[in-house]
């Protein structure tokens, strides 16, 4: 009797895990069903490079639809899971939600921003989680520059020239370094705005920045950061942002023009308001074979699961990709050997190390015990991440991209209209406004005829 496998969420582990099956499972064995909300798998560690313009943010996302030929893929939320059921509740991106039966449920539904009670965060800032708010920034950081120009009020042109970014690990810094590189590209078409007129601040909480890497690369960071004008305040909180203003810890008040929220995230709290089992994180507990622990048919992996690390004993893996990546293509194995009755394989990953970008030319990286710095490890944040880009279509797209930004300067325009696209028809919808209303009874008659003629 054939399985239908339900995949909760379109990231790292649903969009691998699915390939996985696409590839290994035999017809009529199983179907396969991957839900997600926006369609597309976003290479994450590509969202800086995409926020600085090097990268074009199509080519750091892909179709789920396009890859995962003869899955389907449903575009939507699933709202709630009742696996004693084996139903879940799904909202599709339009129309009424329904409910999705299955007999297999696998949870990749990954984290989102964690937000902490700081008062006016949610209404100033704006997260580093998504190509959207990549996309955002980088037309901040552009539209910042021109209304610094733009202006003769000093208060608002150092407040349009003053960058926050709170949280030091990977996102952070790298969202900063590439707005910060391509600030320094876009000055040079700003008559009267230099690079060293700009506001760059670091807000981390902890003694150190990038975690995962060994101090002595953190540290190094550090340094070059701060030698390209970043105040990087280390042991720092931010406080408050109500109005804009960022207050810190220890005092300081920046009227920042642009805040990131880039302070890390949690699990997806779907699993916690299902019922699943979850740890005191609200990660769903997990066994070395992808299983959810007390639970039949149900699998789980990714930034959403505690996976107990076998390397490591009494630790769980991190949340990053390249467990995501290794824990999906050994669930994708793991899921056929179980529609089969066969042993499942555990899940056992030493891990290599971590790349970081800093802009520049510059970089960190750390393959087992080598250390690299400065351009030795930016060419290696760029071939590491380069090879576990999926499908040849977008490593081919990003290595045009960085070939193009090598021979050229940046494009530097600013499309934050965009975002906003029905504003100028609005405009122009209110401008006829008060003409219509005030057009006579003879003129209202003309009108009506050329509208009856045009119909």
């Amino acid at each position: 009797m054939s399985k239908h496998i339900l995949i909760v969420g379109g990231g790292y582990v649903g969009m691998y895990t699915a390939l996985g099956l696409r590839k290994l499972i035999r017809s009529g064995e199983a179907s396969v069903t991957v839900v997600d909300p926006r369609g597309y798998m976003t290479y994450q560690p590509f969202l800086a490079e995409a926020a600085g313009g090097a990268v074009e943010p199509r080519h750091v996302v892909a179709a789920l639809g396009r890859v995962l030929k003869g899955v389907r893929v449903l575009t939507g939320r699933i709202t709630q899971v009742d696996h004693d059921e084996r139903r879940a509740e799904f909202q599709p991106a339009q129309g009424p939600a329904r409910s999705i039966g299955y007999d297999i449920l696998v949870m990749a539904a990954g984290s989102v921003t964690r937000l902490m009670p700081i008062p006016g965060l949610a209404e100033n800032a704006v997260g580093f989680k998504t190509v959207a708010e990549a996309v955002h920034l980088r037309n901040r950081v552009l539209a910042q520059l021109a209304a610094a120009v733009s202006t003769d009020d000093e208060r608002v042109r150092r407040r349009a020239l003053t960058f926050v970014v709170v949280g030091g690990g990977f996102s952070g810094v790298e969202a900063l370094a590439e707005m910060q590189g391509l600030a320094d590209e876009a000055v040079r078409h700003h008559e009267g705005v230099e690079p060293a007129d700009l506001s760059w601040t670091l807000v981390e909480a902890t003694d150190g920045i990038l975690p995962e890497l060994h101090p002595e690369l953190g540290r190094w960071a550090v340094k070059a950061l701060r030698e390209r004008g970043v105040d990087i305040r280390l042991g720092t909180r931010l406080v408050s942002a109500e109005n804009g203003v960022a207050e810190l810890s220890d005092g300081t008040r920046l009227d920042a023009g642009t805040l990131v929220w880039a302070a890390g995230g949690r699990p997806n709290p779907l699993a916690a308001d299902s019922g699943l089992p979850v740890d005191r994180l609200g990660r769903i507990t997990a066994t070395e074979y992808l299983t959810v622990a007390g639970l039949t048919d149900a699998f789980a992996a990714g930034d959403g699961a505690a996976v107990p690390d076998l390397t490591r004993p009494g630790e769980f893996t991190g949340p990053n990709a390249q467990h995501a990546v290794r824990q999906a293509k050994l669930l994708g194995r793991n899921l056929v050997a179980y529609v089969r009755g066969r042993p499942l394989r555990p899940y056992r990953h030493a891990y290599l190390g971590s790349v970081a970008g800093l802009g520049h030319h510059q970089g960190v990286a750390q393959v087992y015990r080598l250390r690299l710095t400065g351009l030795l490890g930016w060419l290696a944040h760029r071939a590491y991440h380069l090879a576990w880009v999926p499908t040849l279509d977008h490593k081919a797209r990003v290595l045009a991209d960085w070939t193009l930004s090598a021979l050229f300067r940046r494009n530097t325009v600013q499309l934050g209209a965009i975002e906003h696209p029905d504003e100028d028809f609005r405009a122009a919808a209110a401008l006829d406004r008060p003409r219509a209303s005030g057009v006579g009874g003879e003129e209202q008659r003309q009108l009506a005829r050329v509208g009856g003629d045009q119909a």
